[in-house]
């Protein structure tokens, strides 16, 4: 072979190499996207994908978007939703008009893109942010694209991409459901901004409202506070004569974040590393259902029954007020009389989701005094409030007629006040002076434990100064070698989908505990410090300091720590069969632990107190051991957890005292409880009530024989009582093993 056929055959593998091994993010009107050949367009990030794919069983064809790091194929977008291809006779092209068509069979249309401009020499292109787009061939300036798939979105809403309307064109975005995870075409639930003066995005049945997220004041959704910045997005709402919208946007770009309608529900989910965990849904409940109490009723979760009547009101239907009844709602305790304002006036309700705004009336320069005179003067107003609430509130929003729709949600920092008469006023105004005259009286008594706690705290510092002191010299003896990593604040808000609720494992007297998951796919258990915990940072120190070194297949492990803002964290190792408690109290699941598995934990409960005890470094008496303080790994393995309360002993050191109290009663040892003195028998007491429980299942605190009303321990000492003068020979052996 020639240099010259080297040359060619090596350029030419070359160009083949190129052009099949680097997928184009682009089609102009010379070329075509086909199904039979299988073509593709590639974003040039590689995040996208457009294509032909058949959706679930079906064998339908359509043309549709998906991502491409994601391990399960997850579609974004769907042009030919309404009208499937039977076959893999699809073909995408721009056609000679420059408009973009989807060809089936016989070369007829299956779907267009409705472009609205003069479309002329134009290419269509996959951008990076998964929004399909149709514009001139040389001009990448959004506002000049023909045609985009942002416009028309399926049933997910991407990051950039706005949902409500463009007032110039009447165009709506709007999301819809999948029919079924087999066809992709319009089902019955729709999710969008409804354009009432006052707009708020509304979720539909068909025609029907069937949920509300409330109006957006500045911060948020009244009825949706879970709907607001985190460190993974941003959200924000424009609303002027040209447009109407919701956008949110992705903070850290490592992190996918979608939100999709499905059949059923609006669902937010957040990918790290390609695992999917939810964010957040909606609805979440059934007080979420669209005005299930009916006018003026107040659905609340937990109450029986759940709906009930906002103050000033009663029942429509008190003698059959029942779940079918509820949504003829509540009438006044005392009708309004409009000729007479001196006898009007209103009533603050705080922390409540904002009625239905379909009959509303916004004036965003006004301020809330201006907006009382105006709503008291019209006897259709019903209720007021600031539009915005950022800034301490401004703007007016007035409604016209019964109020509906109304929740409380404790998150919403927007008040609204609604029209009474002033006999119920005068209630209002009576409970508040009763609620201010207990709030003083409390005030007063605790005013005076506060001093006597000041003269009781100084006179015991330097005890505590003293108990303090061995942990202090212990962190500055372990410090340089003290291996915990430090997390970021928001590395954990994203390993627990900032700390949603859907995350939240139990709590305790340090705080929430959440389940989270990190950027490696490894799970982690995040226990943070609330505002109000029992525990404090001296615990919280002590917790680091402790675990940090204890090393022991018994002892759950400490992954790291954070220390951020107002923000007091732990990091563990997850324990995915939860707590002991949560099987041997639950009748449901008490079944599990056969008796060779509770042997099994029982040991492993006393070797990880042995260590602690005796083969540690230091000793080290835990102080509240119990069975929520018991965790359970995968293969049912126990690990002892929360070494807030836990002491150190030096050298030959056995037993403390201390006028601080500790623990959980029922656990304690009465030497402990009473006059505050703690040794290694004081665990191994606590480690037999708990021995007890395991085996009988029943809890020592709350636990009483009908016939004697004694406690778990005080019932097993009669049987130990019987079982000695029943049977003297073999409990010798007993008693002596």
């Amino acid at each position: 072979m020639d240099i010259s056929a080297f040359v060619f055959l090596s350029s030419s593998f070359f160009l083949f190499y190129f052009l099949f091994s680097h997928a184009a993010d682009n089609i102009t009107q010379s070329q075509t996207l086909s199904d039979i050949e299988g073509t593709t367009l590639v974003s040039k990030d590689g995040g996208f994908v457009v294509g032909f794919f058949s959706p679930g069983d079906s064998t339908n064809r359509y043309l549709g978007i998906w991502y491409n790091n994601i391990p399960i194929k997850t579609f974004v977008w769907v042009a030919n939703r309404r009208n499937p291809i039977t076959d893999s006779s699809g073909v995408l092209m721009v056609n000679s008009s420059g408009s973009l068509v989807l060809l089936n069979q016989n070369s007829t249309v299956a779907w267009s893109a409705n472009s609205t401009k003069e479309a002329g020499n134009s290419i269509v292109q996959l951008l990076d942010s998964g929004n399909l787009v149709l514009r001139k061939e040389n001009d990448e300036n959004p506002e000049n694209y023909f045609w985009q798939s942002y416009d028309y979105p399926s049933d997910t809403w991407l990051p950039g991409m706005k949902l409500g309307w463009d007032l110039r064109t009447g165009l709506e975005r709007r999301l819809t459901a999948w029919k079924s995870p087999d066809d992709p075409s319009p089902g019955e639930l729709s999710w969008g901004i409804e354009l009432h003066n006052y707009p708020e995005i509304v979720m539909k049945k068909g025609s029907k409202v069937y949920f509300r997220t409330g109006p957006w004041n500045g911060l948020g959704f009244s009825g949706l506070p879970e709907i607001r910045a985190t460190p993974v997005y941003n959200f924000s709402f424009v609303s002027n004569k040209d447009e109407v919208y919701f956008i949110f946007d992705n903070i850290q770009h490592s992190v996918i974040s979608i939100a999709v309608l499905n059949q059923t529900r609006y669902e937010r989910y957040i990918w790290v590393n390609g695992k999917r965990s939810l964010y957040y849904h909606f609805p979440r409940d059934e007080c979420d259902t669209y005005n299930l109490c009916g006018v003026y009723g107040n659905c609340i979760i937990g109450e029986s029954p759940k709906c009930q009547c906002i103050q000033g009101f009663k029942p429509k239907s008190t003698e059959t007020w029942n779940p079918e009844e509820w949504s003829k709602g509540c009438v006044r305790n005392t009708q309004l009389s409009c000729q007479d304002k001196q006898k009007i006036g209103f009533v603050k309700f705080v922390g409540y989701k904002l009625p239905d705004t379909t009959y509303s009336w916004v004036n965003q320069s006004m301020n809330l005094e201006e907006c009382r005179v105006k709503c008291l003067n019209n006897c259709s107003c019903m209720a007021y409030s600031n539009s915005d609430i950022r800034d301490g509130g401004s703007g007016c929003v007035i409604w016209y007629g019964d109020l509906i729709d109304i929740r409380p949600t404790a998150a919403n920092r927007q008040d609204v006040y609604i029209r009474m008469p002033a006999s119920e006023q005068v209630k209002g105004k009576q409970k508040m002076k009763v609620i201010v005259i207990v709030v003083v009286a409390i005030a007063s008594v605790f005013g005076v434990l506060w001093i006597l706690y000041c003269l009781c705290k100084m006179t015991s510092l330097r005890d505590k100064m003293e108990n303090n002191v061995m942990i202090d010299q212990n962190i500055e003896g372990q410090s340089e070698d003290l291996e915990v990593p430090f997390f970021s604040l928001a590395t954990i808000a994203t390993a627990t989908n900032n700390f949603s609720i859907n995350n939240k494992l139990g709590e305790g007297g340090f705080g929430l505990v959440y389940k989270g998951t990190l950027t490696d796919g490894q799970e982690i258990a995040v226990k943070r410090l609330s505002q109000s915990s029992v525990q404090g940072l001296n615990e919280f120190k002590n917790e680091v300091t402790l675990i940090a070194k204890l090393q022991h297949r018994n002892l759950v492990r400490l992954l790291g720590y954070c220390i951020e803002g107002h923000e007091t964290i732990l990091i563990y190792e997850y324990m995915p069969n939860g707590s002991l408690d949560s099987f041997i109290f639950d009748q449901t699941r008490v079944g599990v632990l056969g008796w060779s598995m509770r042997f099994n934990i029982i040991c492993g409960i006393a070797r990880g107190l042995l260590y602690l005890h005796e083969d540690s470094r230091l000793r080290i008496i835990h102080r509240d051991l119990k069975a929520s303080n018991v965790l359970l790994d995968s293969n049912m393995n126990p690990k002892i957890s929360d070494f807030g309360m836990a002491k150190i002993f030096g050298g030959d050191q056995t037993e403390g005292n201390t006028k601080r109290v500790v623990g959980t009663y029922g656990y304690m040892a009465p030497e402990y409880a009473i006059d505050g003195l703690f040794s290694v028998k004081s665990d191994v007491f606590s480690f037999g009530i708990l021995l007890l429980e395991i085996l009988s299942g029943k809890k020592n605190r709350g636990s009483f024989h009908p016939s004697h009303g004694q406690n778990l321990v005080g019932n097993e000492k009669n049987h130990l009582h019987q079982a000695r003068t029943n049977h003297p020979q073999p409990m010798k052996l007993l008693l002596h093993c």
